[in-house]
């Protein structure tokens, strides 16, 4: 099926859910559009036609989860252009960009461990956030060596597809 087609049949749809979760009509539209032009590009991963609506609604909530994101961080950033200007705001000093991106992601790294299942945050803490071998995390949760190691790969693919997510450039 074509793409025109699809999105003549399903934007509507996706665009009421974006009203919804972005909070006004306009961001909603730009999201949509912004949407329909990735989802244009990655049109060759998409397998199956009838799954072309919950594809673009998935691809639609990441825009918008950025967009807001943007929106967050916006005033934080003008701070940042005073000092072009030769204000230097309180307690800024040495590079406040890097500052604020280092913050911004160990942020993101927070929530995503908190949002990992259990079975995997567990052994992930234990590996990469304390730095325990596989053994010692094994004994501490009860579970195999190779059940530790099966765990944190899982564990570590989760953090690395929602960090890919999350930290999208702006």
């Amino acid at each position: 099926m074509e793409f025109d087609t699809l999105v003549r049949r399903h934007k509507d749809a996706v665009y009421r859910q974006m009203v919804r979760m972005c909070g006004n009509p306009d961001d909603a539209e730009d999201v949509l559009a912004e949407s329909l032009l990735n989802a244009y590009k990655a049109m060759h991963q998409l397998s199956d036609p009838d799954a072309f609506q919950g594809w673009l609604a998935i691809i639609a909530r990441r825009t918008c989860g950025r967009l807001r994101k943007r929106e967050q961080l916006h005033p934080v950033l003008q701070l940042s252009s005073l000092q072009e200007y030769g204000f230097d705001p309180a307690g800024t000093s040495g590079m406040p960009e890097q500052e604020l991106l280092e913050a911004e992601t160990k942020s993101c790294v927070v929530r995503v461990i908190a949002s990992m299942p259990e079975i995997y945050r567990d052994v992930y803490t234990h590996r990469d956030v304390e730095g325990l071998s596989a053994k010692e995390t094994g004994d501490a949760l009860g579970i195999t060596e190779a059940a530790v190691k099966s765990r944190l790969h899982r564990a570590r693919a989760y953090v690395r597809d929602h960090m890919d997510a999350s930290l999208q450039p702006i």
